[in-house]
C-alpha cells in the first residue's frame, strides 16, 4: 500500500496506468492548493505595502498643498 494522504491509501494490486493516473492529479490537485495559498499570501503582503505607500504619498501632497496655500495667502514670507 501507498499513502498518497492521511485519508488515501493505494493497492499495488490495481491497474499501475490508473494508479499513476490517481498520483499525478493527486500532487497536481496538492501543488494547485500551495499555488494558490502563495498567491493569496502574496497579494495580501502587497496590499499592504501599496497602502502605507499610499498614505506616504497622501502625506506629501497634503504638505505641498499646505504650503502651496500658505504661499497663495502670503503667509509664506520667503
Amino acid at each position: 500500500m501507498i499513502e498518497v494522504d492521511r485519508n488515501t491509501t493505494l493497492n499495488l494490486r490495481g491497474d499501475p496506468e490508473v494508479m499513476l493516473e490517481y498520483l499525478k492529479l493527486s500532487f497536481k490537485d496538492r501543488w494547485m492548493k500551495n499555488v494558490n495559498e502563495n498567491l493569496k499570501k502574496g497579494y495580501n503582503e502587497m496590499s499592504q505595502i501599496n497602502l502605507t505607500l499610499a498614505e506616504i504619498g497622501l502625506e506629501d501632497d497634503m504638505t505641498d498643498l499646505h504650503m502651496y496655500e500658505k504661499r497663495l495667502t502670503g503667509r509664506d514670507q520667503r
